[in-house]
């Protein structure tokens, strides 16, 4: 067994990924897996960080088609299966004793930019102007949304727990594949979140707005350019480790308080 691992960049040397990861190269070594430095190499790939970090992996895990295990240092981690507390339980990677699930990803298009391959979510939002942008979201040809609002996010089902969970959204699970549009803080009476099928694409459009994919830096949508989603071609496979189950994370992460 070889493992690629990707640590957070923190602000400070002595974060505690960096403890956490002195201690992964410890069990790697004590349970004989190799650490590589080439991802077309590995036959896994480990993060050690939050959600974050899963989300800069995520991509190209998916184009390499390496599966991916998440050890959580951060606040939340709902995307990782082990804890920081249970390392010893790597060994299982080298006996081939876990599971992965699999997790659909959209390619997003901002105008004539090139696509970017994305796990959790776009979110198109006015930023610092004051006046509330029109957005229109138009399914195969045929406008379906048109609403008024600060602005507007279309997840997968990985990504209903993140920005879209907070703005009202549903939880879907995340082995389903579809495209759930939740718009942030609309200014009517009547609005609510909206589930399409994977097959086909959206089109948003809005003037001078924010677009940030997957939490990265905000590109600005400028006049007659359009967000254009589509089911990526590539899926994401996570191992659990740990019988770290969907249904468990919602348990132990969002019903409980945040530690």
């Amino acid at each position: 067994m070889k493992v690629f691992i990707l640590v957070k960049q923190e602000l400070s040397h002595n974060s505690d990924a960096d403890t956490v990861y002195e201690s992964v190269l410890k069990k790697l070594k004590q349970f004989d897996i190799e650490l590589v430095d080439d991802i077309t190499d590995c036959d896994a790939y480990i993060t050690i960080g939050g959600d974050g970090t899963i989300l800069k992996a995520g991509a190209e895990c998916a184009v390499y088609k390496k599966p991916l295990l998440g050890i959580n240092t951060g606040r939340l981690g709902f995307m990782a299966t082990l804890e920081k507390d249970s390392l010893d339980k790597l060994e299982r990677l080298k006996n081939g004793d876990f599971k992965t699930n699999r997790r659909m990803l959209i390619e997003a298009r901002v105008g004539e930019r090139q696509p970017q391959i994305l796990l959790n979510d776009v979110v198109l939002h006015r930023g610092a102007v004051e006046r509330l942008p029109d957005f229109s979201v138009t399914r195969n040809g045929t406008e379906v949304i048109r609403v008024r609002a600060d602005g507007i996010i279309i997840s997968t089902p990985t990504g209903s727990t993140a920005y879209s969970l907070s703005a009202g959204g549903p939880i879907i699970e995340p082995e389903l594949e579809c495209f759930l549009v939740t718009a942030l803080c609309p200014h009517t009476l009547f609005n609510r979140p909206m589930v399409f099928s994977p097959n086909g694409s959206l089109e948003i459009s809005a003037n001078n707005v924010s677009v940030c994919m997957d939490g990265g830096d905000g590109i600005i949508l400028k006049e007659n350019e359009k967000v254009v989603i589509t089911k990526s071609e590539y899926c994401l496979e996570i191992i659990d480790i740990d019988g770290n189950n969907f249904y468990n994370a919602i348990h132990n992460k969002l019903m409980n308080p945040l530690k």
